[in-house]
């Protein structure tokens, strides 16, 4: 839904290594989300695409000088030499790229004006789950959030009203487990163990790039054709048909050698062995913060799927991120949802403005 004319209009921006997020305000309140591809470590004329497109959905936020917020972790991907070099050239292709007011948002606390970039890289880099943490906690409380997106997932405890998180970066908290390397989109499939389950035998995986969880819940149906972005691991089609030779391919068949339920069954194990994982991280996370046995999990991202199913196994309540964070969650749906997976794009726009 386009924002309505003269109003007021604040931009929240998620910069990702593979996707660029955005979301705008009128008046302060929710109107558009949107994402688009953007594989940045393939150069930055592909966020300038990704930008392009956002100009070309929001026109008025250009023409009338609208307020952009911003967050990122983009900066990690390798066609930068460093994360400090890459958090600048990011700022600075914002600063160029984007019309009005533009502020950065520093996980250490405050704002960061694009030109202060590189003397704050490492409050910069890689902040959008505290900017999600921060939104909710004083709505929320006590609880978890459970961001699962393409390719990350974010376990952010809450307590008393603040965020619990133990790391404050990516090192620290791949270490507390806080941050895992397991998405529903772009995770290799031969990352989620090196054997598996297959017609009563356990066997081992080729440890290819052959397929990636994309493929597994697209052949259960979880994943929504709208957030299925990234290529293909072999850059073919994602029918059923091409689906099943990418997992037949990981165990050195083809799919003519199964029937399409034993290809199921095969994408089936590897679900449970990621939700395994994610489960096994979520409880020790929660152990280690002492997060109340009731605190609910509120779920995020184009995974949150997976989410709700954890908050079942662990006898949690569940929240939606859209229904805690936005002051007056819309009555569109499908917007609620893109809230959802846009999660951080929001959050620094709410942190703003909101």
């Amino acid at each position: 839904m386009p924002p309505r004319k003269g109003a007021s209009l604040q931009l929240g921006w998620d910069i990702g290594g593979a996707h660029v997020k955005a979301c705008v305000l009128a008046d302060g309140a929710l109107s558009d989300i949107a994402q688009w591809p953007c594989p940045l470590w393939q150069g930055l004329p592909h966020l300038d695409a990704a930008l392009e497109q956002a100009r070309s959905r929001w026109p008025a936020a250009w023409q009338a000088g609208a307020r952009h917020a911003a967050t990122m972790t983009g900066e990690m991907v390798d066609l930068f030499a460093d994360r400090g070099q890459g958090v600048a050239r990011i700022a600075t292709h914002l600063e160029a790229a984007l019309a009005g007011d533009i502020r950065l948002f520093d996980g250490d606390g405050g704002w960061r004006a694009p030109p202060e970039a590189a003397a704050h890289w490492r409050g910069i880099a890689s902040a959008n789950w505290s900017a999600t943490a921060r939104v909710l906690a004083p709505r929320a409380g006590d609880a978890v959030l459970v961001d699962i997106g393409s390719t990350t997932t974010d376990l952010v405890p809450l307590r008393g009203g603040r965020v619990a998180a133990r790391g404050t970066n990516d090192a620290e908290r791949l270490a507390t487990g806080e941050l895992v390397y397991h998405g529903v989109v772009r995770t290799p499939l031969c990352a989620l163990g090196p054997r598996v389950q297959w017609r009563g035998e356990r066997i081992n995986v080729m440890n290819e790039f052959f397929a990636s969880t994309a493929d597994i819940y697209r052949l259960t149906g979880e994943l929504d054709p709208a957030h299925d972005q990234a290529p293909a691991a072999n850059g073919q089609g994602k029918d059923a048909v091409a689906t099943r030779q990418r997992l037949a391919r990981m165990v050195g068949r083809d799919a003519a050698d199964a029937s399409a339920d034993d290809w199921l069954a095969l994408a089936a194990w590897w679900r449970q062995a990621q939700l395994r994982e994610i489960g096994m991280q979520l409880e020790r996370v929660c152990a280690e913060a002492d997060v109340l046995a009731n605190a609910p999990i509120i779920g995020a991202g184009c995974g949150a799927f997976l989410a709700a199913q954890l908050a079942r196994r662990l006898g949690r309540p569940y929240r939606r991120y859209a229904e805690v964070a936005l002051p007056a969650p819309p009555a569109d749906t499908a917007l609620a949802g893109w809230a959802d997976v846009c999660a951080p794009a929001v959050s620094v726009a709410l942190l703003a403005w909101g």
